[in-house]
């Protein structure tokens, strides 16, 4: 089978370079052939690091490690609405509910970020990015499973436009992709992106509000520890499992594509800045929330490990990652216990040390020629 795409593609590709029939598709052609085969050109100058694996499989490295989150979710998804609704139903039935509610957001995510995407390539004569093979599947991830498709749509478009194409495309964009579009739908359909996922149309007896919702209203707790950790509890669809997001860290630090520095400094970041918030008397119902329970909450995990890593927008330098970590896991506690009415802090703080991921590490290059001037002084 292998071999038959090989030459499949060997005999068409005259159609697609200049002069061809098709010259005009050749990113497309390009896409598809390099998704397919390791591309046969190498680098020809310059100091590289040669390694026997490119961006599309770096991308695909990270899709493998959303897996359990997602199929996480897609069961979560079918266990909260049979919980909504009152009525029994089997793990397949939950699973499959779950399935024939996300899998169309996920189809309109890649059909609408990807069309979009081949567009531009097409336009500028330019190689289609493979980034968005990630950012395509985080969309949904952070969404509500009943966020309209429409507004998927929307923020899928507002994500690759504004988030990456207006930057330059993969690899030049500032903030966080995914995270911009989830902070466009956020400000202009705040209803629709709340932390009341299945209340509308619901019996009373079951509120269906999230675990931060219930924090910020000071409503007392409905979920235990356990229930918390592993997810099955009302959320955004990849968000409510923290099991699940561990094993996608653990993926990702073998593999070397996600930075364990990061991701161990956002956790510390956050348990300091909780325990912080303990030491406070009084305070809201998320300054006297017990550290070590902010870390398994809302997208605080999910955050941490698959968003704030983000090779382009995250700090370059060794110094700097654990930096900008801990910030992340400051700021994002500091957001839940003083603004409650935004109680889900983990978007706002990674967006914001994008911005300052340039300067952190400009600050770290400079303190290390100082410290090495200072040596040859002496």
């Amino acid at each position: 089978m292998k071999e038959f795409f090989r030459k499949k593609l060997d005999i068409t590709r005259p159609y697609f370079q200049k002069g061809g029939k098709f010259e005009k598709l050749r990113s497309t052609y390009d896409a598809f052939a390099t998704f397919m085969f390791v591309p046969g050109h190498t680098t020809s100058s310059g100091t590289h690091i040669k390694d026997g694996i490119d961006l599309k499989r770096t991308m695909m490295t990270v899709i493998i490690a959303l897996i359990p989150a997602l199929l996480f979710g897609m069961w979560n998804v079918g266990l909260q609405h049979y919980r909504a609704t009152g009525e029994e139903a089997t793990f397949m039935m939950q699973f499959n509910y779950g399935i024939m509610k996300v899998l169309p957001i996920i189809v309109v995510s890649y059909v609408v970020g990807l069309g979009i995407e081949f567009l531009f390539a097409q336009l500028r004569g330019h190689d289609v990015n493979e980034g968005y093979l990630v950012t395509g599947m985080l969309i949904p991830l952070i969404m509500p499973p009943t966020i309209p498709l429409w507004m998927v749509a929307v923020g899928s478009a507002f994500c690759v436009i504004i988030g990456k194409e207006v930057f330059g495309g993969t690899g030049m964009n500032v903030l966080n992709p995914a995270l911009t579009a989830r902070a466009f739908l956020f400000f202009a359909y705040p209803v629709s992106m709340s932390g009341d996922i299945w209340i509308a149309g619901r019996p009373d007896a079951y509120s269906g509000a999230t675990v931060l919702a219930d924090l910020a209203s000071s409503t007392p707790a409905t979920y235990s520890t356990w229930d918390i950790f592993l997810g099955t509890i009302p959320g955004s669809i990849g968000e409510t499992s923290t099991l699940a997001c561990l094993i996608g860290a653990v993926i990702l630090g073998i593999t070397g594509i996600g930075s364990w520095k990061i991701m161990l400094s956002v956790f510390a970041g956050g348990f300091f800045m909780g325990t912080l918030m303990n030491l406070i008397p009084g305070g809201n119902a998320f300054m006297q929330l017990p550290a070590w329970e902010h870390l398994i909450i809302g997208g605080f995990a999910f955050g941490a490990i698959f968003m704030a890593t983000d090779p382009v927008s995250a700090s370059q330098t060794e110094q700097g990652k654990i930096i900008y970590g801990l910030l992340i896991g400051i700021l994002t506690i500091m957001i839940r216990a003083w603004n409650p009415a935004y109680p889900e802090g983990m978007m706002l703080s990674i967006l914001l040390m994008n911005v300052f991921a340039p300067l952190i590490d400009h600050y770290v290059v400079e303190a290390n020629i100082k410290r090495r001037l200072s040596r040859v002084k002496a």
